[in-house]
């Protein structure tokens, strides 16, 4: 199952800007109810901005309306979302390997760091 984005801000903007229940929005974001429960009452990310899961593309408005009209009814997380998230993660992976024609420049400019 894919995973939302920044878990803890989406959380915060969930709790600040609708009326889900803790046990709908640690179901979505994947935090535990009780964390979800400090977050609201100020405990936990006092500072932190919350994180629009609309604007993001993980959540669309008509889903969070039909799940403030079912306090039993589970956010789903919106199928761009789960494409972007795919594709944010092979090209993360790409980022941080080394090309095998750097890695002797590389250990050649540690070495001779060392010398100074």
């Amino acid at each position: 199952m894919t995973q939302v984005l920044m878990p803890k801000a989406t959380a915060v903007w969930l709790v600040e800007n609708t009326t889900l229940t803790f046990d709908q929005i640690s179901a979505f974001t994947g935090l535990h109810p009780l964390e979800v429960q400090a977050i609201a009452d100020g405990e936990v990310a006092g500072g932190m901005t919350g994180l629009d899961p609309t604007t993001n593309g993980q959540l669309t408005k008509d889903e969070i309306k039909r799940a403030e009209a079912d306090q039993a009814a589970r956010l789903k997380l919106s199928s761009s979302a789960t494409a972007t998230n795919a594709r944010r993660c092979r090209t993360s992976i790409d980022l941080f390997t080394t090309p095998p024609a750097l890695e002797p420049r590389r250990l050649l400019y540690q070495s001779w760091g060392n010398w100074y």
